[in-house]
């Protein structure tokens, strides 16, 4: 059964004054009395968590002021928003293949960090911004629903986050290109981060968060769209960091066609929101739905605290429903 839509007034959290960021992405909670820690200490804890997760699902990512949340809250919520919302009894929290390089925090917390790590793996100076946009571990058989990023220490002035709706970017196709890439699949691939785990001289973790993310070969096959088990809508689902070829296609018809898809995601700005943080902000967002990139474009510290929880297989199902032909919109 194809879930319904969210209500325009998002329930139970209608009375935190939620903020729709742009017309297709992003909402915020622009006051810092509303705080994270305190919504999952609530009489309607539950009630909450499923309808910021469906939040999240229908708004690809939505951002919180200055919050007290822990470490240890931050996982918990991460679990309670797949849990609530459908996640196999199989998926839990991600393991990043080199995230034996935090010991401290544990394997199912990232670091994302200016000074190394898979924050930026595979970052090169001096190339186009538009090369940092992904969506997290897709070249995981099973991959991620929900992660929740909370940032704890930011340069003077860069450093901002940018998401794109893949809903929209599904809609902005021709009805004949959407057709035939409902027909595809690609591959997702990892492997690079066998250099940074050399590099960090820390062993690939092989148990990462599902019984199918398992192994040393950081590869996966996925459908080029799919359809998110919440919504229900169709979207695009490759991204520039993983996605390396359309099995279906020859090799130059594969590389022309994904190189025409990284661009619509990554030069419609009017998909995307831009996200400046503030110390100990907190941005939760889908991954079966957005695609996401840092601003490389400062020189000081720059840190912070990511959980990612597992989701379900992706797929498509051809009686899945468009966002824009659901929600009528005309812009």
């Amino acid at each position: 059964m194809v879930p319904a839509p969210l209500p325009p007034l998002y329930g139970s959290l209608e009375r935190f004054d939620p903020v729709d960021e742009t017309a297709h992405v992003g909402t915020s909670f622009p006051s810092d009395a509303v705080q994270l820690s305190a919504w999952l200490a609530a009489d309607n804890a539950d009630e909450l968590v499923r309808d910021l997760a469906r939040l999240v699902s229908h708004r690809g990512v939505v951002f919180f002021k200055n919050q007290d949340l822990t470490l240890e809250q931050q996982k918990t919520l991460g679990l309670k928003l797949g849990q609530l919302t459908g996640r196999p009894a199989e998926s839990s929290l991600h393991k990043h293949p080199v995230s034996e390089s935090t010991p401290e925090l544990g394997a199912d917390t990232s670091v994302i960090s200016s000074m190394g790590g898979i924050s930026r793996a595979g970052f090169v100076p001096n190339v186009r911004a538009s090369n940092g946009w992904h969506a997290d571990i897709t070249f995981e058989p099973v991959p991620s629903d929900y992660a929740i990023l909370k940032m704890h220490t930011l340069p003077q002035v860069g450093g901002d986050t940018l998401w794109a709706s893949g809903y929209e970017a599904y809609d902005r196709l021709s009805p004949a290109l959407k057709r035939f890439l409902e027909t595809l699949t690609a591959e997702h691939d990892g492997n690079f981060f066998h250099k940074t785990a050399k590099q960090l001289n820390v062993p690939i973790q092989q148990d990462r968060g599902n019984p199918a993310n398992s192994g040393t070969d950081l590869r996966a096959i996925h459908p080029v769209i799919r359809t998110h088990p919440v919504t229900g809508y169709k979207t695009l689902f490759v991204n520039k960091g993983f996605t390396t070829r359309i099995l279906e296609l020859h090799p130059e018809e594969s590389a022309t066609l994904l190189d025409y898809l990284f661009r619509h995601i990554s030069e419609n700005h009017d998909l995307q929101v831009r996200y400046k943080w503030s110390v100990n902000d907190v941005a939760i967002w889908d991954n079966r739905a957005t695609f996401h990139t840092a601003t490389n474009d400062y020189a000081n510290h720059r840190q912070g605290n990511r959980v990612v929880g597992i989701g379900e297989k992706p797929y498509f199902d051809p009686a899945s429903r468009s966002r824009r032909q659901e929600l009528k919109l005309a812009f």
